[in-house]
């Protein structure tokens, strides 16, 4: 039985994270990049010495075709780039898993379910910190319950820096927005209302927080992905997302139009881009103990429920998810079409990844 488990960008942190968890649970995993010298030197990392080079999407979209991996998990963004190439090579042969972080590129995901479903393979986007931990709140307030009417979640990551270039991965899916989702411009904000997505203000509908242990957030809207998360595990018309790493102060909201005007001309945002990648990030140690995934119902009769989910730093949680759905997709505990991870596996997904729920009635 082939149980080879690739990770794509074998040596990002975010890779080396959900080696380390893969590694964890008895699972060997295979480090897939373009460096080979950087590749031996993070397999002798983790302990684990089988890599492939590919210097290329294409390259290793070719890979996966004549291999065929059990699993590939995809760390290499921006996603609405490298998804649908890799997807592609996955079928039929492969199961696919990735950190997809923004509104488009999950809803590409999703929108591949039909050709997932005729090829029997399972493809899992989203599967990181912010959908799972808000999401899975979600699916834990709606058990038992029709469908709410309104529904905000809230991302509060407690994450540790590490310094270095920022990189052209994350500069693209700052900078490139929302290109061909519905409901808005390129560089506007998104929610659900009636069902359908509509524009509003990114930074919008501010909410101070205060978090269980008792320390206090400010949380305002952000278009990710666990927007469309929410709202599919939820059904509810009204659909907020929002994260304590978005900006929400008045000089944001002043510097904002003109920028995005800017960088709707094509050349200009290859250029920010290209800037943005080479900018040095320095380190900063983790914030604070937890990291928090929050949601807020409420029903047509005035019911509301509130929970919370616990977890560490989110990184590492972010390593720890797709590493325990390959699990489970090894294990043949899969379904075929596209999902997102609490969708598939239900509110327990996130407990079996470190996390713990407080309900509050």
């Amino acid at each position: 039985m082939n149980t080879e488990v690739w990770i794509l960008g074998g040596t990002g942190r975010s890779a080396r994270m959900i080696a380390t968890a893969l590694i964890a649970r008895g699972l060997s995993p295979v480090l897939v990049d373009r460096d080979a010298t950087r590749l031996s030197q993070v397999a002798a990392r983790i302990g684990n010495g089988r890599t492939v080079v590919a210097d290329s999407l294409d390259a290793m979209a070719a890979e996966i075709r004549r291999r065929q991996p059990a699993v590939v998990i995809n760390t290499v963004g921006p996603f609405t780039a490298t998804a649908p190439a890799l997807v592609e090579a996955c079928l039929p042969g492969s199961d696919y898993i990735d950190l997809a972080n923004d509104v488009a590129a999950v809803s590409a995901l999703l929108g591949m379910a039909g050709a997932a479903t005729a090829a029997g393979r399972t493809l899992v986007t989203g599967a990181g910190f912010g959908v799972t931990a808000t999401e899975s709140v979600v699916v834990k307030l709606c058990e038992g319950r029709p469908a709410p009417t309104l529904v905000r979640v809230d991302m509060v990551p407690a994450v540790e820096l590490e310094p270095g270039p920022l990189g052209e991965a994350l500069a693209g899916t700052l900078l490139d927005g929302l290109p061909g989702v519905e409901g808005g411009g390129r560089y506007q904000g998104r929610r659900y209302t009636h069902g359908r997505l509509v524009a509003m203000r990114i930074g919008g509908d501010p909410v101070r927080l205060t978090l269980p242990d008792g320390t206090e957030v400010t949380t305002a809207s952000v278009p990710l992905r666990e927007l469309i998360a929410a709202q599919r595990a939820s059904g509810a018309a009204s659909v907020v997302a929002a994260s304590s790493e978005a900006p929400s102060s008045p000089i944001f909201r002043v510097v904002l139009p003109p920028a995005t005007a800017a960088l709707a001309i094509a050349p200009i945002r290859a250029f920010a881009k290209r800037r943005l990648a080479r900018v040095k990030v320095k380190g900063r140690k983790q914030p604070r103990e937890y990291s928090w995934g929050h949601a807020h119902l409420r029903w047509a009769d005035g019911t509301t429920r509130e929970g919370w989910l616990r977890v560490g730093e989110a990184h590492a949680y972010t390593g720890a998810v797709p590493a325990e759905i390959a699990r489970r997709l090894l294990a043949g505990e899969g379904k075929p079409g596209a999902h997102t991870p609490a969708a598939l596996f239900g509110p327990a997904l996130a407990e079996a990844c470190g996390g713990s729920y407080l309900i509050v009635e």
